[in-house]
Formats: structure tokens, sequence, C-alpha cells
């Protein structure tokens, strides 16, 4: 049978954490729906710490903790896909691993599903560092625009969505991987709750600079064809301005025709539309990988170890 609830959780460098993270989600899931009716499904993604080790000594005792550990770093994202593809919940909900969101949220995430297919957390205030709050504000600006999100919704890693749509969202096999895109293109029933975003509970996130780019590249690139149509806008306002800027010195010559046409104006001109065609072949060259790296069926993920996944299969039709 299969449980009500799968908590899927990706796992990076957090091996500090994982012990008192298992204790609360165990004590929170058995209050809301009984003792053998969850499972928690940790991902490893290849950190930098002893992780796996730790999360092999927690299964032991507790077979509702089940896990899988990458053969290689695949991304937060992809990850969840790693979690999703063997969670067996007729709820699903994913969180970080460091304790910032609080397992004790989890039960009301569960009520809202019951009138919705999709539940975001907001929080009241978040504990992240200056610019990754500017990141999720432009990130947030990005995706109203390119994924017709909700104004005011928040994107946050902390979510729950009915089983239903996680079918629908694991039908995607490429392996770039924004979650929230293909959650956003399963359903428009969504609502939210709000909570209190925690200090993380020891050490430092794994998520830095470069990580939050790709994402924000997967995003823009993966769901829409928005960057390439502001490319053409682009080429077509250089070609506009190129123009204006020929015809005002064509006049002056013109109008003064001792007058040096000569250096300046031709640098900006070249500089300028030059700038446009690097722009331009920048957006299709990353279109083309994209495109390149589909065709070729590069994997979202490779499955290494297991804990406490000798079971059947997810029932697809329950």
């Amino acid at each position: 049978m299969n449980p009500a609830v799968s908590v899927v959780i990706p796992v990076y460098g957090s091996a500090t954490i994982l012990p008192s993270l298992a204790e609360r989600l165990e004590k929170s899931l058995s209050a809301c729906v009984g003792p053998d009716a969850f499972e928690v499904v940790l991902v490893h993604d290849r950190g930098p710490d002893n992780a796996w080790a730790v999360i092999e000594a927690l299964g032991q005792s507790r077979p509702w903790l089940r896990a899988i550990e990458l053969r290689k770093n695949a991304g937060q994202h992809n990850a969840i896909m790693a979690g999703l593809s063997v969670a067996r919940g007729r709820s699903i909900v994913t969180m970080d691993d460091d304790l910032q969101h609080d397992p004790d949220d989890i039960p009301r995430i569960l009520e809202a599903l019951e009138h919705a297919d999709l539940c975001y957390v907001q929080f009241e205030s978040r504990q992240h560092v200056v610019w990754k709050r500017l990141g999720s504000a432009f990130n947030d600006l990005v995706a109203s625009r390119l994924l017709k999100k909700p104004r005011g919704l928040y994107l946050s890693p902390f979510r729950g969505f009915r089983r239903e749509i996680r079918d629908e969202a694991t039908r995607y096999e490429g392996p770039f991987v924004y979650l929230d895109g293909l959650l956003l293109q399963s359903t428009s029933d969504i609502t939210t709750i709000v909570a209190r975003h925690h200090a993380r509970g020891d050490g430092k996130s794994g998520y830095g600079l470069r990580k939050s780019i790709s994402l924000w590249l997967q995003m823009a690139t993966s769901f829409s064809i928005a960057p390439l149509r502001l490319v053409s806008f682009a080429g077509i306002a250089a070609s506009i301005i190129a123009f204006l800027l020929a015809t005002v010195v064509a006049v002056g010559k013109v109008m003064t025709p001792d007058m040096a046409v000569g250096w300046p104006s031709l640098i900006v001109t070249v500089l300028f539309v030059g700038g446009m065609q690097l722009l331009a072949l920048g957006a299709i060259g990353e279109y083309t990988g994209r495109i390149l790296l589909n065709v070729n069926k590069r994997p979202q993920f490779v499955i290494g170890k297991k804990v406490n996944l000798d079971g059947p299969e997810p029932d697809q039709a329950s």
C-alpha cells in the first residue's frame, strides 16, 4: 500500500544536520499521518562530506527512510527528480536538508493539498544573504514573464503537490530540469501557506552564485523562446539606431561639407552592431547546445547505491 505522503529531500553537504532532520521528520509525520503512513526519500547529490555514510546509518533503524546516492553531482532540481522517480506517496513534499524549512509545517501543506494541486510555502522573512535575495527577486520577475507565474507567488523549494502532478512532471526526460516550470505547466490550481524561514542548522549552503545563474538559464531557455525574441527585437533596435546614426552623419556632411566624418561615429556603430551580433550568437548557441544534449539523451541523473529501496516500484494506478 502506498504511503499517504512522501517527503523528497536533496542532500548536499549536510552530514551533521541529517540526524536532527530525521528525528524531527519522524516526530512531525508520525503525529500527522501515523507511524506507518509516510516515507522520506533522501537523494545524496555527491556532496563534499560523509553524508551518505550518515544516511546509511540512519536507514538501518528507520524503514521509512529511503535513500539513493547519485553517481555524480546532478544539481538540486535533477536530484529532486531522482527522488520523485521512486516516491510512492499520494502527496509529495519537497524541502531542503538544512532545517531552514521546518518539518512541523508539513501537516499544513498536506491540509492545503486537500483543496489544491500545488502548495508553495511563502516565508515571512528569509535567512539568506543579500545577493541571494536579490537573485530570487530577479528570478521571480523573469518567471512571471516566461512561465506565467501568478503575481506574488514565491517559487519556494518548500512545496507540496499531489501525486498526479508528480506524474506529469516526471514525464519530462530532458537533462535540464527546472522543477517549478514543470509544476506550473501541469496545473493552475495553486495555493500557499505562510511559514517562518529558519537559520541553517550547520555549515554553509552549497547553492552558490554559479549554480543560481545556471538554474536561471535552465528556466529561461527550457520553457520559453523569449530570449530569442528579445535578441530579435534587440537586432531590430540596433538596425534602427545604426540607420539613424548614418542618417545624422549623412545630413551633417551635406550641411557642412568640410566636416570630418570618421573614427568616433564609425567605431561606435561597429561596436554597437557587433555587440548585438555576439548577443544573438550567444542565445542561439545556448539553445543549440541544449538541443544537442537532448538529442544525445543525456541523463537527468545516474543512480548508484540505495537504502531501503528493495521494495516494489511506485504503484502508478493508485
